[in-house]
């Protein structure tokens, strides 16, 4: 069975067997076809409204439009998902930590607090460990107060079978004994997951221009590029994000054909490489779909994720409530 035909069939919702997910930020639904996939029935809340009308398209759960507040009213769950936007603080700039109301950290803590899920998980940027860490810090420290224990990883999601280097940082509130998801032993190329629509050229492909081109080189040769940033198709893609896949700049993702021209990703091109399947289908103008693709999580990374969850729901062993952090 080639790569396509696993992730097509693998990530298909299965029967609902285990309790309701509020996925909080849920964007089209990447984390909450994850957990679709693994048996959980699912709830997602978003701002966007092409982003849940794709979430109702594919999803069996429902996805409310709405802009989510520290009083907004939620159901009853025993598990929360989501993945928070995070307002970027400078360290010269004004540091307002979990009050700066454009931040979506609170509403999420707020959330844990006023439902008590069972275990939460929460999905960022690596960038909160860097020049944000006392962010992170912060985040961890009101969260540990609320009775949990929170670990966190910094996961590849290429080392979970998704064709693309996607370093995300996890963090998890639970009562004792979750485990991470194991990471496989085998990495998938873009070209085992793009197959041969890497070499198809139909009339609407959009191509670098010579102009292009030049802009291109001079932007690799100022960011020191060793080899251009072409899509490689014996290893997995760098990261997809809204900037290289909907706007023309020199650090778009694009296929160099063998007649030596350089063809812009399409847009099941870009979620194949996200790991969506064939049969998701994108609500919305070109770049608001390819938006919608770089803003999502990985499906299948959400896949191993949600089997975690499912494990630790099913486990007898949880340990007492405890206020620390555990991190690797």
């Amino acid at each position: 069975m080639s790569y396509v035909d696993q992730i097509n069939h693998l990530l298909k919702p299965a029967p609902s067997r285990s309790p309701l997910v509020l996925d909080l930020f849920a964007g089209c639904g990447g984390l909450s076809l994850g957990f679709e996939a693994q048996g959980f029935s699912t709830h997602g809340f978003e701002m966007d409204a092409d982003s849940c009308t794709t979430y109702q398209t594919n999803l069996k759960g429902n996805c409310t439009q709405i802009v989510l507040t520290p009083e907004t009213e939620l159901p009853l769950a025993k598990v929360i998902i989501g993945g928070p936007p995070c307002q970027p603080f400078s360290v010269g700039g004004n540091q307002k930590g979990l009050q700066d109301s454009r931040d979506g950290f609170p509403i999420f803590i707020n959330a844990v607090k006023k439902l008590c899920p069972e275990i939460w998980l929460l999905e960022n940027v690596r960038g909160l460990l860097y020049k944000n860490r006392w962010y992170l810090d912060e985040i961890v420290q009101s969260l540990q107060n609320l009775g949990y224990i929170v670990e966190w990883k910094l996961l590849n999601a290429v080392d979970f079978g998704v064709p693309q280097n996607r370093e995300r940082l996890i963090v998890v509130g639970h009562k004792g004994n979750f485990r991470f998801p194991q990471l496989l032993t085998r990495n998938i190329s873009a070209g085992e997951a793009l197959g041969e629509l890497a070499y198809q050229v139909p009339p609407e492909s959009k191509f670098l221009t010579p102009s292009m081109d030049a802009y291109v080189a001079k932007y690799e040769k100022a960011s020191f590029c060793k080899n251009p940033r072409d899509l490689y198709l014996d290893k997995p893609a760098r990261t997809l994000t809204c900037r290289n896949l909907a706007g023309a700049t020199g650090d778009m993702h694009r296929i160099k054909l063998p007649d030596g021209r350089r063809r812009r990703l399409f847009m099941r091109e870009a979620a194949r490489l996200q790991s969506f399947p064939d049969w998701f289908e994108f609500v919305g103008s070109e770049t608001s779909c390819f938006n919608q693709v770089g803003n999502a999580v990985a499906p299948l990374f959400a896949f191993h994720l949600a089997g975690s969850v499912r494990d630790y729901l099913q486990s007898d062993s949880r340990l007492s409530p405890s206020k620390m952090a555990i991190n690797f």
